[in-house]
């Protein structure tokens, strides 16, 4: 049996003005359908730029991705992207930026009714149907977040990236949209690969995670695997020894065993897609 997603030994190279800069050295890993990922690393290690390159935003200079039995090499909806910062259309309303998605992958594959009741349904999902008439400039961060991961979904995507989605957010919206992920990603069985900071957040969330080493030439380090039962209640992990034990391997591998790399800032590749690349990732 084939893996779902086959992340298989990408390297990738960015012109610098003191020659090529190897931000990632023979990364390789495999994932299942329906499994939740964590990249986790110190800034730089390359997280971004992997799910770049599953994404479709940047092509690796080495290896591949194989989705389903297909090599991904361009931006695609079965690949949707939630990034940091949203992306949502300020002129538009919550409503027709998820529809805007949704008329990009399905037109004259879904009726105008069932276009609409497929993004009433989406926005049902993340808990915004009584701001979809709201412009993104009357909402709440989080809440433009959850618009983020409606119109994602929205694309019925096999693979769904987050790009530390939660990171701007104070700790409270924080934690109600892990919650939220949680819950949608257990009535979804999506494949999920998140990129992530935050150690609790990693475990309490993934299947794996997948520990970075330091850049340049970043590779897979250590890849830890979850093994605590869902749905996980993170008040009552609070005090479980295996929660304790995955937080504290995590946090030695990125303290002890990867101490902050001393890359001058002029080595430093690009971490943030070309924003046309980005409106591809997104549908728009």
């Amino acid at each position: 049996m084939s893996t779902y997603l086959d992340i298989s030994q990408i390297s990738i190279e960015f012109p610098t003005k003191t020659g090529p800069f190897k931000a990632l050295d023979k990364v390789d890993l495999k994932i299942d359908r329906g499994e939740f990922i964590s990249l986790i690393g110190h800034s730089g290690c390359g997280k971004s730029t992997v799910l770049n390159i599953v994404a479709g935003l940047y092509e690796a200079t080495e290896g591949a991705v194989i989705l389903e039995s297909k090599e991904v090499n361009a931006p695609g909806p079965d690949r949707a992207v939630v990034f940091q910062h949203h992306s949502l259309f300020p002129w538009l309303t919550v409503y027709q930026n998820v529809e805007l998605a949704v008329k990009q992958v399905f037109k004259g594959k879904k009726s105008k009714a069932e276009m609409h009741q497929w993004v009433e349904h989406n926005l049902a999902l993340v808990h915004m149907s009584h701001a979809s008439h709201k412009l993104p400039a009357e909402i709440s961060g989080g809440m433009k977040q959850r618009v983020g991961i409606a119109r994602a979904l929205a694309m019925e995507p096999k693979v769904l990236l987050m790009d530390e989605p939660f990171g701007a957010l104070d700790a409270l919206t924080r934690a109600h949209l892990q919650d939220a992920l949680m819950e949608i990603q257990a009535e979804l069985n999506n494949t999920v690969i998140l990129i992530t900071h935050d150690v609790d957040e990693a475990v309490l969330l993934s299947d794996r995670i997948v520990m970075m080493t330091n850049g340049p030439a970043a590779r897979v380090g250590e890849i830890l695997n979850i093994d605590l039962p869902r749905p996980r209640d993170r008040l009552a992990l609070a005090d479980n020894s295996d929660y304790n034990h995955y937080r504290a391997a995590v946090l030695t591998f990125l303290h002890q065993k990867q101490a902050k790399s001393d890359t001058p800032p002029s080595q430093a590749k690009p971490a943030i897609a070309p924003v046309a690349d980005v409106k591809k990732a997104v549908g728009a």
